[in-house]
């Protein structure tokens, strides 16, 4: 099913993005291309492929990626706020986001 520019303003709508005509115009094609990619890598058999976890080292082998959970002092309440611009009873005061 092709990517349609009403399909670009159904997901801008849903993003709660405004867009321009001619950004419309400019995604449908590039949003186009990222799903048929997307549909090309969906029909690859990966059946016989073992879930990987982690990284793997330079040498292609897996690497333990788990680290000991110890515990470690904090920053602290007076060095995080330090250099924040407007502390408020211990916390970051930010604008509101409606």
């Amino acid at each position: 099913m092709p990517i349609t520019e009403s399909d670009i303003e159904k997901i801008a709508a849903l993003a709660q993005l405004e867009i321009t005509d001619d950004e419309r115009r400019s995604l449908t094609p590039q949003i186009a291309a990222i799903v048929h990619y997307v549909e090309q890598l969906n029909e690859l058999d990966t059946s016989q492929i073992e879930p990987s976890l982690g990284g793997l080292t330079p040498e292609g082998e897996r690497s333990h990626v788990v680290r000991d959970d110890t515990v470690r002092p904090s920053l602290g309440e007076d060095a995080a706020l330090d250099q924040a611009p407007d502390p408020a009873s211990g916390y970051f005061r930010v604008p509101k986001v409606l």
